[in-house]
Formats: C-alpha cells, sequence, structure tokens
C-alpha cells in the first residue's frame, strides 16, 4: 500500500496557478479550503436567490414575463381591435373617445410609462442573477480544476512510488544473480 502524505492544495495550487497562496482571491481560498475538506461546492444557486427576492421583485419578474409572452401581444391587439371597432364603428358620434382615439393614447402612454420600469426591475434582477450564477460556475469549475491537478499529481506520486519500489526489487534480483553466478564460478 502506499505511504503518501496529506495532500497539501494550498500549496500544490500555488505552484499549479503560479502564484503564491497568500494571493489567492477569497473565491480561491474557499474552494481549496472545501477540497481539503473533500466538501462539495454545489448548491442549489437558484433557491439561494430565490430566497432572497423580495415581493416586489416577484411582481416585477411576473409583469415582465407577462409583458414579454405572446398572450400578452395578443390580448393587447385585440383590446386596440376592440377600441377602435367600439369607438368607430358601434358607437359613431356618441364614442367615449372618436377618433384620433386621444384617450387610448393616454392610456397607451401610462401602460408604458409603468411597464418599462417594471421590466428594467426584472432585467436587473435577472443579470445580477447571472452575476451569481457565473461567480458559481467559477467556483464549481475551478473546484474540478483544482481536483483534476491533484489527482495526476497523486498518480504521478503513486507511480513514482511503484516505479521506486520495481527498481529496489530490480536490484534485489540483480544482487541475488550476481550471488547465484558468483557462487557458480567457484
Amino acid at each position: 500500500m502506499s505511504h503518501l502524505p496529506p495532500f497539501d492544495y494550498l500549496t500544490s495550487s500555488a505552484r499549479w496557478f503560479g502564484t503564491e497562496g497568500a494571493k489567492f482571491n477569497q473565491t480561491a481560498r474557499r474552494v481549496l479550503e472545501r477540497a481539503t475538506r473533500r466538501v462539495t461546492v454545489t448548491e442549489d444557486v437558484n433557491a439561494r436567490i430565490d430566497a432572497k427576492t423580495t415581493y416586489g421583485q416577484r411582481l416585477a419578474d411576473k409583469v415582465a414575463a407577462f409583458g414579454g409572452s405572446w398572450t400578452f401581444i395578443i390580448v393587447f391587439v385585440a383590446i386596440l381591435i376592440a377600441w377602435v371597432v367600439l369607438n368607430s364603428l358601434l358607437l359613431g358620434r356618441s364614442a367615449v373617445d372618436p377618433y384620433p382615439y386621444i384617450f387610448l393614447n393616454l392610456m397607451l402612454s401610462m401602460l408604458a410609462a409603468f411597464q418599462a420600469p417594471v421590466i428594467m426591475m426584472s432585467q436587473n434582477r435577472q443579470s445580477s442573477k447571472d452575476r451569481e450564477m457565473a461567480a458559481y460556475d467559477y467556483e464549481v469549475n475551478l473546484k474540478a480544476e483544482v481536483e483534476i491537478l491533484a489527482l495526476h499529481e497523486k498518480l504521478d506520486a503513486l507511480r513514482n512510488e511503484q516505479v521506486v519500489q520495481l527498481l529496489a526489487q530490480q536490484q534485489a534480483q540483480i544482487d541475488l544473480l550476481t550471488r547465484l553466478v558468483q557462487e557458480g564460478n567457484r
């Protein structure tokens, strides 16, 4: 069996990445610490992010999701057509909002004035979520890279240990053969 010492991730990582261990950023240190303790870095980031989400943020996401859907477009076009038909063809001169539909224009402007900031809030939140996901992906990828490099180093150490053992066995066999040849020549 092998008698390898415990693996030192911090020292090895400093060698692998060409920097001093003290110069690693907080994320790298956390990953190396977890690798040393053999703890995973995987977690459900969406659950963590959703747990921090406020009611207003969830509402903004729902409004943005609906406002950016075919359902919204179809309903909106249907309402516009109904408004035009009602105020131009059915009601005629007694229309609530006759052509050029000034009241409809006011309602559309107000809808746009409210909808745009809500969609921007949702986009900002999504952007923040994307940054968190990217940071998490970086952490997982760094840990995978560190583990792969550590496995390579461990395999190299095992192979070197085996080579040393084989060389020692070969030397013992050569010594034994040399003795046998010397005894046979006597």
